[in-house]
């Protein structure tokens, strides 16, 4: 490997590192802070990845954290910020929830029908920031949280019993999806049931590293993103990736929730899980918008969810793991910036270098043409 790839693994590989240490580090202060053991708690919860039930736990939880985070990451590549996820995956389920208990096709036809409607969901509704963006100039972020909030007005409008809403004690579901849009999993014995739709997640990592990096859409995202002046000097519409870039991020945000309404829940209650959107935008910026950096930071992600429980049992509590959550995207921001730092640096001293050295070189063939003479 020659040692400029060298240095890029070196610097892809650092941020993450330092952060990671970093966020280690400042959560057994605060451990200590409080009087309790820094080490014990992690131990615990490492001891914790032995047990066959919480490694089937931990790999569907982040099987919904991997697909949230890619639809983050497609937004980072053109330098928006959609914290609209959470809101997008919500809908989204609810609608592919709605058309599950109300439609009934064979397997093979109502699958696919439920993955489009999510898709088609969350694009429709990260568009709508998309079109303001580009055609009146409003920022995505200040957009996107409105839309969260918007979408939550939406659902609970959805779930009024004489629109979509089925009461099941005092709990709002949409009903009951039917079996044809069951997807089964990967049986595990007593450790429970893998998501059959695990395999989504994967499929979109490979679909988003290709497209990303093999094809010329591709290439022209990540061009815009690093500059817009530039794109738009080589032939690329700016405004037309933006919009292109929210529509792909909501249709694949709409998808985050299916692993566990089609594989589990198969209905949308009150009890379906929240907040998995803004989790996303950690596991992206600690992944680095790659698809195996985000499969690892999904699951640290899903183990630091899973495996603290155990500590209520051991005088801990729980949210140390939310506290280390909360450290490592502060780490990561500042670990990556400072690699960035360390970076330029290495490299103003690397041209630096190589500018002296052929500045000398130039000199000695001077002075022997001058003595050739």
């Amino acid at each position: 490997m020659k040692k400029f790839d060298k240095e890029r693994v070196l610097l892809a590989v650092a941020g993450p590192v330092i952060a990671l240490a970093v966020a280690f580090v400042l959560s057994a202060i605060v451990l200590l802070a409080s009087g309790k053991s820094p080490v014990e708690p992690y131990a615990l919860m490492f001891e914790q990845l032995g047990y066959s039930d919480i490694q089937v736990l931990i790999i569907n939880q982040a099987s919904l954290y991997y697909i949230a985070a890619f639809a983050v990451a497609i937004g980072f590549r053109m330098n928006l910020f959609n914290i609209g996820v959470d809101g997008q995956y919500q809908l989204a389920a609810m609608m592919a929830a709605v058309v599950g208990a109300h439609a009934n096709l064979p397997a093979v036809l109502q699958v696919p029908l439920l993955i489009l409607t999510a898709v088609c969901t969350g694009a429709f509704w990260s568009g709508i920031a998309g079109i303001l963006k580009v055609t009146r100039g409003v920022s995505e972020v200040v957009a996107t949280i409105m839309l969260n909030a918007i979408a939550t007005s939406v659902i609970a409008y959805l779930w009024l019993p004489n629109v979509f809403g089925v009461k099941v004690g005092n709990n709002n579901t949409t009903g009951e999806m039917h079996e044809s849009g069951w997807v089964s999993g990967i049986g595990m014995g007593d450790a429970g049931e893998i998501y059959g739709l695990v395999f989504l997640a994967v499929l979109l990592g490979i679909a988003y590293w290709v497209v990303l990096n093999r094809t010329r859409f591709g290439f022209d995202l990540r061009a815009s993103g690093a500059s817009e002046t530039a794109a738009a000097a080589s032939g690329v519409d700016p405004k037309r990736m933006v919009l292109t870039a929210m529509l792909l991020s909501g249709g694949i945000a709409g998808m985050a929730g299916l692993p566990i309404l089609l594989g589990d829940t198969h209905t949308y209650s009150l009890n379906f899980p929240t907040g998995i959107g803004f989790l996303g935008i950690g596991i992206a910026l600690l992944g680095r918008n790659s698809p195996v950096g985000i499969a690892f930071a999904a699951l640290l992600w899903a183990w630091l969810d899973k495996a603290s429980p155990e500590l209520d049992f051991h005088g801990y509590d729980k949210e140390i793991a939310v506290i280390m959550q909360g450290l490592i995207v502060l780490s990561v921001v500042v670990s990556y910036e400072a690699v960035r730092e360390w970076g330029l640096r290495r490299q103003q001293r690397r041209v630096g270098a190589e500018l002296a050295a052929g500045h000398v070189l130039g000199a000695d063939n001077n002075k022997k043409e001058v003595a050739g003479r």
